[in-house]
């Protein structure tokens, strides 16, 4: 008997001459769900553990395109070409709304797909999470469509008091604060589960990685809700310390991933 006989395939002998039907995905070695195709999975070191779509991801999904929705420069098709001038000056407002949006769905999708927990106090951290992202689209709006037109030269909503910028900078604060907050205690919520979700130690390493990430971003949230008490101009600027602290932290551990990764081998 030759060497390719005596190694059968877990599901019986193999056949060269047979093809799996194209309805039929073949499973990664890697063991990712079956929608991902050899070649083109989504994390290298993080095997997602989350199945088909489920009824939460669904609504989630929709929450988020509606939050966007209401994101919109504005809900009529401009009828002349001062209207249509006015609402392109809100295009740059619009679009830093929506990759903020964007960042959180991207974050909350990747915790979904890497976990695929739908436990009652994963489903209660998702449902808080939605409720933020809704209430604080307009404030989110707002804070930005009034920066754009003080550095376009447009004054419209700049004439606001001391007392009024204060506050709309902590309400601001607190709600980019609350929402990585509440991603924070998803990951926590993760890790407490890791033997149970069965996480390798590359996987452990990452699922600390994003708990610390999140938890960066939740302190620079409160961070400018305080500062807000004082000066709410640099309220605004101290989220610019997120780039290069978020930068350096990822790439310090994105050898460490690799290293263990490889370590792993």
């Amino acid at each position: 008997m030759s060497r390719h006989e005596k190694h059968d395939s877990p599901h019986g002998p193999s056949h060269p001459t047979m093809h799996s039907s194209p309805q039929e995905v073949p499973a990664t070695p890697h063991g990712f769900p079956s929608e991902h195709r050899r070649g083109l999975l989504p994390e290298k070191y993080f095997r997602w553990r989350g199945g088909e779509i489920t009824r939460l991801e669904a609504f989630c999904d929709v929450v988020f395109g509606f939050a966007i929705t209401l994101l919109v420069v504005s809900l009529e098709v401009p009828h002349t070409y001062a209207e249509l001038i006015a609402d392109m000056r809100g295009f740059f407002a619009f679009a830093i709304c929506f990759a903020q949006l964007i960042m959180i769905w991207r974050t909350h999708y990747k915790f979904s797909r890497r976990y695929g927990l739908e436990d009652p106090y994963t489903v209660l951290l998702n449902v808080v999470l939605l409720f933020l992202v809704l209430f604080y689209v307009y404030p989110l709006k707002f804070v930005f469509t009034m920066l754009v037109s003080q550095i376009t030269g447009a004054h419209a909503g700049a004439n606001l008091s001391a007392g009024e910028a204060s506050m709309l900078m902590r309400i601001y604060g607190a709600g980019f604060a609350s929402v990585f907050l509440l991603i924070f205690l998803m990951y926590t919520h993760a890790y407490k589960l890791r033997r149970a979700l069965e996480l390798n130690n590359v996987e452990i390493l990452e699922t600390r990685v994003a708990m610390q990430e999140t938890a960066i971003l939740a302190f620079v949230g409160l961070a400018s809700f305080a500062i807000a008490f004082r000066s709410p101009e640099w309220a605004g600027w101290s989220f610019c310390v997120l780039g290069p602290i978020l930068a350096i932290h990822g790439s310090m551990f994105g050898r460490r991933t690799r290293a263990l990764a490889e370590a792993a081998r």
